[in-house]
């Protein structure tokens, strides 16, 4: 699971995603933890054609029968292989609610020493991260405002290199029973399938990218 990332400045969003400059004037967090505003990336609703639109909405997926926009639970991510059943998720995994959250950089604790230690997990090629998420549009009742919202998809990592060492283990399970987590890059080329492409497209495409794609160290936070 992923309480930590930095987005990447408008700039680079615009150039690694080709939307143009016609974008929110940035307001989002600098750095981002759960229920803070970030900015996602997801099929223009306005266009009957295809184009991408950025967004800034609230980092904790706001579902459609919540009360208040400030969740009293977490839902800043949402388990892949859950996602088509869990109520908070089914409906925007359904209707195609697939974005992309850009990151610069992201972190994960290590636990291999005993203790908590950060790690800070950048792309090898110094471009910026395209991290698969989920979004909603939540529409307050009482006052009619409106409420943009993403959640960031994770799957499991026990058997990848370096993602599975990530986070505390449970001494009660087996190693490969751990049930680490990790965010999922979706790749360039695949980001209009992953916005566009049907639910069975999107759904191959839910995979962890190979260890040389990661550039990750230790740092203070």
């Amino acid at each position: 699971m992923c309480n930590r990332y930095t987005p990447p400045h408008v700039a680079d969003i615009e150039r690694e995603w080709a939307i143009g400059r016609q974008n929110p004037v940035r307001w989002w967090d600098d750095v981002l933890y759960p229920r803070g505003l970030g900015p996602f990336l997801r099929r223009a609703q306005d266009d009957t054609g295809y184009s991408k639109e950025l967004v800034v909405g609230q980092w904790g997926l706001i579902p459609w029968f919540a009360k208040e926009p400030r969740l009293k639970y977490p839902t800043n991510n949402a388990r892949s292989e859950e996602m088509a059943d869990k109520a908070s998720y089914k409906l925007p995994w359904a209707r195609g609610q697939r974005c992309i959250i850009p990151a610069a950089d992201f972190d994960e604790p290590n636990w291999e020493t005993g203790k908590n230690v950060w790690w800070r997990f950048r792309r090898a090629d110094g471009r910026p991260w395209g991290l698969a998420g989920l979004w909603n549009t939540w529409v307050d009742k009482t006052t009619g405002e409106v409420h943009e919202s993403y959640t960031m998809l994770t799957i499991n990592a026990d058997a990848h290199p370096l993602m599975s060492r990530m986070h505390k283990p449970d001494p009660k399970l087996a190693a490969d029973q751990q049930d680490k987590r990790s965010v999922i890059p979706v790749a360039a080329e695949d980001c209009d399938l992953w916005l566009a492409g049907t639910v069975n497209d999107a759904r191959g495409l839910l995979k962890l990218s190979p260890v040389e794609v990661f550039d990750a160290d230790p740092v203070s936070l």
